[in-house]
Parts: structure tokens; C-alpha cells; sequence
């Protein structure tokens, strides 16, 4: 009988024991990360002069919980190249660890060639594979987005494709170097195609004379947005990084309630 009770009472211990590592297991504090983002004004943080200008890594950066630090290093102008020659990279390099997540989206200055920041497709694709594995030998993981799209559309009302060459690199990139796609020239584009030639303004720096003080003339920009487009990118970008990155996609806030808007 002793016997009997001695092995019930074993038995519940280990019970009580395997339940509270269970529980401890999932309420442990996940370690700190950093995302770190790389890319050109599309990304950017803007200057209150700006707004409503709005680049999508801004409401991006809202959507994570206690356990993520967002470091948007975008700037408004810059390409792959510039991005190294102007030093902008290398504290970038410094800084990731083990852990981190390193967002590269590039291309809208890269092909401009009229631009001091034109990158050949040479030099475009020589300095994404550059960025790539220096997150690797760091232990980060690096996350390829294509250029987000222009506001462009044919008298047909089709959205036009104004980065395709670079865009294709990007995917080569990628491929090669076997790191995860973010394929924002596609996904922004069918975003503009479901809004349409003319609601799609509305996505963008779209301003009729007199309507903001930072813009006293008005302004038609097709390539910047404003807030309400600029999350509407970010959501994009939230909703391929749950499909293609669970581990990061547990530390989105209201992760469901996002991907479904």
C-alpha cells in the first residue's frame, strides 16, 4: 500500500514538474533583437519638412512587440553604392549580431543613370551579394526586398513594371546567395492595379496647392508616399515576412489582425 502511494505521489511530481517547464517554456523572454534596414527614401525615416512624405519603414517599425529594436539606416537618395562610399554601411556591418535581421531594398537610385548614384547591374548585384554575406558571417539573416513600385500606368490602365531589369537582379541575388525574397515590385504593383490609375493617388505625395504648408504649390510624386500608402507597403512587406520568417513573425504584434487588412 505505502508502495502504492509513494509511486502515485512520484507520479504527480513529475506531472507538476513537466507542466511547469512547459509553462516556463513559453513565457520566457525572447532574447533582443535588431532589424536593421538598408535601402533608399521609399524606406526612409522623413524629416518633419517632408510630411506627409512617409516612407514605408516608418509605420513598419510599429508593428513589433518589447523584443525588437527596428534601426531604419535608409536614406532619401541613395543606392547600393552610395550607401558604401558614403560610409553608411560600414556601422551597419559593425553593429549586426548573432540573431539579427538585416532588410536590403535597393534599385530606385541604382538605375537611374542620369544619377550620381547609378550602380551597373554589375556593380548593383556585386554590392547586394557584398551585404548579404557579411550579415551571414555575423550570424544575422538577411532579407532581399525588390524595389517598391512607381506609380506608372499605360493608357490601358495597366501598372507599368519601371524596375525590371533591377528587380530581376535582386531575385538572382537571392537566389544565388539562398537567402529569403521579399518581392515588393510585385506585390506594390498588384496593390496599384487593385486601386487603379486614379485611386491609386492616394497612396502617394499627392498634393493640390494650398493643401499642406510644407507643400505650398501642391505636388505630384509618384514615386513617394504618403502615410496611408506607406502602411499599406509596410503591410505588404509584415505579410511575406510571417510566410517566409516564422521565428520573426512571432514578435509582430496582432500578427493575424495585420496580414488580414
Amino acid at each position: 500500500m505505502f508502495a502504492k502511494i509513494s509511486s502515485q505521489k512520484t507520479f504527480f511530481i513529475a506531472l507538476i514538474a513537466i507542466v511547469f517547464i512547459g509553462v516556463a517554456a513559453f513565457t520566457l523572454p525572447q532574447d533582443h533583437i535588431t532589424i536593421y534596414m538598408i535601402g533608399d527614401s521609399t524606406m526612409a525615416i522623413k524629416e518633419k519638412k517632408a510630411y506627409p512624405e512617409t516612407g514605408w519603414g516608418m509605420p513598419f517599425a510599429n508593428f513589433f512587440d518589447e523584443t525588437v529594436t527596428v534601426d531604419n539606416r535608409a536614406k532619401n537618395g541613395r543606392s547600393t553604392k552610395t550607401f558604401i562610399t558614403e560610409g553608411l554601411w560600414q556601422p551597419v556591418e559593425n553593429g549586426l549580431k548573432q540573431g539579427d535581421y538585416l532588410i536590403i531594398q535597393f534599385g530606385h537610385n541604382d538605375e537611374v543613370k542620369t544619377k550620381r548614384s547609378y550602380a551597373t547591374e554589375e556593380e548593383f548585384t556585386a554590392n547586394l551579394t557584398r551585404f548579404v554575406n557579411a550579415a551571414k558571417n555575423k550570424g544575422a539573416h538577411p532579407i532581399l526586398l525588390t524595389p517598391v513600385a512607381r506609380r506608372k500606368f499605360d493608357a490601358a490602365g495597366k501598372v507599368e513594371d519601371t524596375h525590371a531589369a533591377y528587380a530581376q537582379l535582386v531575385r538572382d541575388v537571392a537566389a544565388k546567395t539562398n537567402v529569403p525574397l521579399i518581392d515588393l515590385d510585385k506585390t506594390s504593383m498588384d496593390l496599384l492595379q487593385k486601386f487603379g490609375p486614379e485611386e491609386s493617388e492616394l497612396l502617394y505625395n499627392h498634393l493640390a496647392p494650398g493643401e499642406h504648408p510644407n507643400y505650398p504649390q501642391g505636388k505630384a510624386d509618384d514615386t513617394h508616399f504618403n502615410e496611408l500608402g506607406a502602411r499599406k507597403m509596410a503591410e505588404l512587406v509584415l505579410a511575406d515576412l510571417r510566410k517566409i520568417e516564422p521565428a520573426l513573425a512571432e514578435r509582430i504584434v496582432n500578427a493575424k489582425t495585420t496580414a488580414a487588412k
